[in-house]
Order: C-alpha cells, then sequence, then structure tokens
C-alpha cells in the first residue's frame, strides 16, 4: 500500500477544517478550541487529520495546521514526512497577497522539496482580486503554484487541488 502525506495550511477561516473534512475517507479529527477571533466559533489548536482512499491501494494523509500565527510551531512538526502543500487563502481577508507571501515564506523550506498549489475560497463572497491577480502577483515569486478558486466544503474542488499536487494519484 502507498502512503503519502499533504499538508493544508492557510490564515484561520481560510477552509482547512472543512476542506479535510469534505474529501476524508474516515471521520475527521479536529483539535478545535474555543477562538478568541470575533468571526469564527472555533478554531484548529494542533492539527485536523483526515484520510484520503485513492484507487490502487493509496492512502493520502491529509494534516491541517493551525491558522492562527500563535501556534506556528506546529508547522514544522507537522511537515516532517510530507510530500505536498495546500495553501488556502480566503479571499475576503483584508490583504490576501500578504497572506499568500507569509505562508509561502513560511513554508519555503518545505516547498523546495516538495509540491504546492494554491486555493483561493469565499470568491462567491467577494470576486476581487481575482486568479488572474494572485498569478501576476506570483510572477516575481520564486515559486509559481498553480492557482485555483474552490469552495473548500466541495469535494471535486478539493480533489482539484491534491490532483494538481499529485498528477499521478488516481482518486476513486
Amino acid at each position: 500500500m502507498c502512503q503519502s502525506k499533504i499538508i493544508v495550511t492557510g490564515p484561520i477561516g481560510a477552509g482547512k477544517t472543512t476542506a479535510i473534512k469534505s474529501v476524508s475517507d474516515i471521520a475527521p479529527i479536529k483539535t478545535d478550541v474555543d477562538s478568541t477571533e470575533g468571526f469564527k466559533k472555533q478554531t484548529t489548536v494542533a492539527i485536523d487529520y483526515g484520510v484520503m482512499n485513492l484507487a490502487n491501494n493509496q492512502k493520502l494523509h491529509m494534516y491541517g495546521t493551525p491558522g492562527q500565527q500563535r501556534f506556528d510551531f506546529m508547522w514544522d512538526i507537522l511537515t516532517i514526512g510530507g510530500d505536498g502543500l495546500i495553501i488556502l487563502l480566503d479571499n475576503t481577508r483584508e490583504n490576501p497577497f500578504q497572506d499568500m507571501h507569509y505562508y509561502l515564506n513560511a513554508f519555503k523550506d518545505f516547498i523546495s522539496d516538495s509540491n504546492v498549489v494554491i486555493g483561493i475560497t469565499q470568491m462567491d463572497l467577494k470576486s476581487e482580486p481575482r486568479i488572474r491577480d494572485y498569478q501576476n502577483e506570483l510572477d516575481n515569486s520564486y515559486i509559481k503554484p498553480a492557482v485555483f478558486s474552490i469552495d473548500a466544503r466541495i469535494e471535486q474542488d478539493v480533489s482539484l487541488l491534491v490532483q494538481a499536487i499529485f498528477p499521478s494519484f488516481k482518486l476513486k
């Protein structure tokens, strides 16, 4: 049986827990506590965990990072043995480009040894910046990951991110 590990990261409220829940074939493990952020009832403080069962007895283990930077010590722990990174960004946040650059920089060492893709959430609530704007912002970056508009609640959208990182994976 082939097993792979993917990390899902991004700022608080970007949809990390929801994305893992939407594709996991097991009941996701969550470490949520009451949030100190006014717009969100709960937040992840350690990890979210789920498993995608793929074709040919392959399993993809998905680990969601805490979104609050005060828990960033977990990021290095979670990336050990990781094969890919999904960065989720909330398009309704004040400066999603700043968020994007922050996470690309924070995971720079991990990205240098793995694949990365960016999923933009909440585009139904705020249509700008557009995907093309994110791509333009990445033009001067050291890395140019694929960028997709996704709804973290929709299995097919999250599966698209997985397939962008691992094109050879066959989903069930």
